[in-house]
């Protein structure tokens, strides 16, 4: 039996292996989680072809294709289209989660408009290098894409409406902690809608100890139950986890919804503005101290 995985071998594998994504989409090449010869989809190459279908760039319309570079078209490596899921609106500000080459950062900018704002955070410097000249040929203004990791995002409480995310999350060695993250960093009622892989419950355990299934987007996933306790963990309702399509033997892809409660009608906060309202100061006058500041939509 191998080793456990640690986090730290998860980590560098995953970065190792989406740099070099970024170095293919930048060379022309297809950077297909499921790339020709690999069993990161679990199979053979035969199955690996198959599996392109259902992750990457095919699954968004036409139009929202054409309207994008093509290296974040061949960079793309979800399992879905997390801005349709999200539906997002003018003038929000989204966050996306492990935003790769750019192309849900980029459709989420078009989507929220001049009045909008769309950032991406991603921990691969190729990744950010190819998604920054994706946004600079797109013409898209109305974006930023930051360094570091979906477990310590460096964006402050409170500060988005909308978080993003395709095929990633279940690539972290530290779910809960991401997904408490996503709870920190949304504004009262803001929502959530990723596309993520929901690993069945007879995933063997051979799979999730292999690291290029974890990488491919396989291993690491929770299952539906799982995914639903961790979102309400992170202080998250009207959570929803339903199946698309299936990835692999073992796992499906899935659309992720959940949303962060309002203000309740009473509290000190709801006449301030959310971010007055979580100043240290304001906060332990209201909340009485950072630990219950939860009550006040902060955290």
């Amino acid at each position: 039996m191998a080793d456990p995985l640690t986090a730290v071998d998860i980590r560098e594998a995953v970065r190792e292996r989406y740099a070099a994504a970024a170095e293919q989409a930048t060379g022309g090449a297809d950077a297909s989680c499921c790339a020709p010869g690999e069993d990161s989809c679990g199979g053979t190459s035969a199955l690996a072809e198959e599996q392109r279908e259902v992750f990457g760039a095919a699954l968004y319309g036409a139009d929202e294709r054409e309207a994008l570079p093509e290296t974040a078209q061949l960079a793309s490596l979800g399992c879905g289209n997390p801005t349709a899921v999200a539906e997002l609106r003018e003038g929000e500000r989204v966050l996306d989660l492990g935003s790769g080459g750019g192309i849900d950062v980029l459709l989420s900018a078009r989507r929220v408009g001049p009045g909008g704002f769309a950032y991406g955070l991603d921990m691969t410097d190729e990744m950010l290098a190819l998604a920054r000249r994706n946004a600079e040929e797109a013409g898209a203004e109305n974006v930023e894409f930051l360094r570091g990791r979906i477990e310590a995002i460096p964006l402050p409480d409170a500060s988005v409406d909308v978080v993003i995310s395709n095929c990633v999350v279940n690539l972290s060695a530290d779910k809960a902690r991401v997904l408490r993250e996503v709870g920190r960093v949304l504004r009262p009622g803001g929502r959530v809608g990723i596309s993520d892989v929901v690993a069945d419950h007879d995933m063997d355990e051979a799979t999730r100890r292999d690291m290029q299934a974890f990488t491919g987007c396989i291993a690491g996933a929770l299952t539906r139950e799982e995914y639903e306790a961790g979102l309400r963990a992170a202080g998250l309702v009207d959570v929803d986890v339903r199946e698309t399509h299936r990835v692999h033997q073992h796992a499906g892809s899935a659309i992720v919804r959940a949303r962060k409660p309002e203000l309740e009608a009473g509290s000190c906060c709801a006449p301030l503005e959310q971010e007055a309202c979580c100043e240290p100061a304001a906060k332990a006058e209201c909340c009485g101290d950072a630990a219950s500041g939860s009550s006040c939509g902060c955290h």
